[in-house]
């Protein structure tokens, strides 16, 4: 029998009545016994006391010995609600190392130790999801990940990181859009080290068509976080428009799109993880982006981008900010 991994899981959630009734709700419950069976593994449930009351049925089996716990999240101030999931299944965590992943994230056991074996010389690693399966939309929407490789980084739905770095830091704000960048530039402030393993793949359930759609400009306005990604995002636009008249212009924008995203498909053996028709779909993302960073430009002037009702207009502090934040709570300046 393989040794247990000396590390916490945590997953933040919040479901609605369709998400409890749908087919997702059994193969969460599937996934969660096989964790079971790795890792101690904390559920931090928000959702309305009916739907807790159905997972806690569900998912923790009182006959059997298991190290699963689901908790009601605690109050955090900020009004992005991961964020409080997120940090009360740090605060109660059993361990230094804690993996923190949405719950469309499906690790095996290699990938989950391979992630903790890495925290061996950093305070965040940051793993590259894969969708599993792959609709079309989820083709789509991985061309905006192989650029993302190419350029810097994607960001995953997951991280693995020490505890005691981010409580260090007094936790990260929850009043963000971008919570996982704002997560990422917390511990790099706390003066964590972070590794890229872009070589670690993790598959992540794709999002229903709707879902895909409604995240379209919310996906743009993150970039508000990240300025020199939006001017770019922004320029996508008018440089579409003047090449109509020179074909060859476009042509060539289509090509290189095209050429940058299979960089990053073949980097770090991302040519194993990503079908090479994935490459295909870059100048398709390109077009929406160029169009939803421009949304997400007059959403700011709305007053920043729905969320939850409400609307949410700050995608993420800067690394200043953060790193002032962290300064005053007694981490490094």
């Amino acid at each position: 029998m393989e040794k247990r991994l000396d590390a916490e899981y945590v997953l933040p959630l919040r479901w609605n009545e369709d998400e409890e009734t749908g087919e997702g709700s059994i193969e969460l419950a599937d996934y969660l016994r096989r964790l079971d069976g790795w890792i101690d593994v904390t559920v931090v449930d928000g959702s309305d006391a009916p739907i807790l009351a159905a997972h806690r049925r569900r998912w923790v089996d009182e006959s059997r010995p298991t190290a699963l716990r689901l908790i009601p999240a605690e109050p955090w101030p900020g009004r992005n609600g991961k964020v409080a999931g997120v940090m009360t299944g740090i605060r109660r965590s059993r361990h230094e190392r804690v993996v923190i992943a949405d719950d469309d994230v499906r690790y095996d056991r290699e990938s989950l130790a391979r992630v903790l074996t890495r925290l061996s010389d950093a305070d965040i690693v940051r793993p590259q999801n894969v969708f599993r399966p792959m609709p079309w939309h989820a083709r789509w929407d991985t061309a905006r990940s192989l650029l993302a490789r190419a350029t810097g980084g994607d960001f995953p739905g997951t991280f693995a990181f020490r505890r005691s770095t981010l409580l260090r830091a007094g936790g990260y704000d929850g009043d963000v859009l971008f919570e996982n960048l704002e997560l990422l530039r917390t511990v790099r402030a706390a003066g964590g080290r972070e590794e890229r393993a872009d070589d670690v793949f993790v598959a992540r359930r794709p999002p229903t068509t709707r879902r895909f759609l409604e995240q379209r400009v919310r996906q743009a306005y993150d970039e508000w976080a990240r300025p020199g990604h939006l001017a770019v995002e922004l320029a996508i636009a008018p440089i579409v428009v003047s090449s109509l008249r020179t074909p060859t212009r476009l042509v060539a924008v289509t090509v290189v799109t095209v050429a940058l995203a299979e960089a990053g498909r073949r980097t770090a053996g991302g040519a194993a993880a990503f079908p090479p028709s994935s490459s295909l779909w870059a100048p398709l993302w390109l077009l929406e982006r160029a169009v939803t960073s421009w949304l997400a430009v007059v959403a700011r002037a709305r007053g920043g981008v729905p969320y939850r009702g409400a609307r949410m207009p700050v995608a993420a502090h800067s690394v200043r900010e953060v790193r002032d934040r962290v300064a005053g709570v007694g981490g490094p300046s």
